[in-house]
């Protein structure tokens, strides 16, 4: 089949360099987001997905957004059979959506109907899920709710973070992505309607989202934490400034501090919650790069009794 691939962050470029290795199909061009201005300098940067396109010989469109004459223009020129998508990260209208002849398939991060909207990842580890996957499906005018291609699984691991299982499920989608459009180019796959059960949200995390709450037990904290690492990142105050908190882990054996409490060792740093307590591994101050929590807890000189977020 001719494609149009539709993406724009890093963790849409595995799924774009499947498709182009897979020698089956053209990927004809490339559709991502506009260039964004980014680092202290604010030039503006092309996306992941651009850049890898370039550098493979691919059309790339940038339209500002998706309805735009010119682009929908030169997408019937192009006439592609099926444009995969990967996190394009813009609405589709209806005049887009009937352009290819078989339609555009997403590649969404959760096993739905679960977790669908912008950020399933994080809702999965926030939400104490043992299993997540990705699934193919046909983009429809709702939110994530046309039928299902296929499914690929993935455990979800004690430690991962959301940019740890994300960056595993881009590769694994990849190949479910690419066996997608084999399916629909030989007629073996046909999509399945999502069930109406087990239906869940997975709205963006905002930053009030990943303000930790030291009075929920370790286990919620350790959930929030690893959600929204790296993205928008779990946080909290100390002396009334910001403290990001990059890693940490549940501390069972340690039941004597009050939430928030902060307890310094010669070597770590424990925080109390409503249950037990956890231990920062590596904290972000405003202002500041990322460091072992010791090492900022002894930069701050932390006084007995001190806290965190209160």
């Amino acid at each position: 089949m001719k494609l149009v691939f539709a993406g724009t962050p890093e963790v849409a470029v595995p799924a774009l360099d499947a498709l182009i290795a897979s020698g089956r199909h053209e990927v004809a061009a490339v559709v991502t987001r506009p260039d964004a201005p980014a680092g202290r300098g604010r030039r503006l940067v092309a996306s992941p997905v651009a850049e890898r396109a370039e550098e493979a010989g691919v059309e790339v469109l940038k339209p500002a957004k998706p309805r735009d004459p010119k682009f929908l223009e030169r997408l019937r020129e192009i006439a592609p059979d099926c444009c995969p998508v990967v996190a394009y990260g813009a609405l589709l209208p209806r005049v887009a959506l009937d352009v290819p002849a078989r339609g555009w398939v997403n590649l969404h991060f959760s096993l739905l109907p679960a977790w669908r909207g912008a950020a399933p990842v994080q809702h999965a580890l926030m939400a104490g899920d043992e299993i997540t996957g990705a699934s193919t499906f046909l983009i429809e005018e709702g939110l994530d709710s046309g039928p299902v291609y296929g499914t690929v699984t993935e455990t979800i691991r004690p430690t991962d973070t959301s940019g740890d299982l994300l960056t595993r499920l881009a590769f694994a989608g990849s190949g479910l992505l690419a066996a997608t459009m084999d399916g629909i180019e030989d007629g073996s796959l046909e999509a399945v309607p999502q069930p109406a059960d087990g239906v869940t949200l997975a709205p963006k995390i905002t930053v009030d989202d990943a303000r930790v709450d030291w009075t929920a037990p370790a286990l919620r904290v350790d959930r929030v934490v690893r959600g929204c690492t790296p993205a928008p990142g779990a946080w909290t105050t100390f002396r009334g400034e910001r403290l990001k908190l990059v890693q940490a882990l549940p501390a069972p054996d340690r039941t004597d501090l009050a939430p928030g409490q902060l307890a310094v060792g010669k070597n770590n740093v424990h925080v109390g919650t409503g249950s037990h307590a956890v231990e920062l591994l590596w904290v972000q101050a405003q202002g500041k790069k990322p460091m072992r929590a010791a090492d900022w807890a002894r930069g701050v000189r932390i006084a007995e009794g001190e806290s965190l977020g209160g």
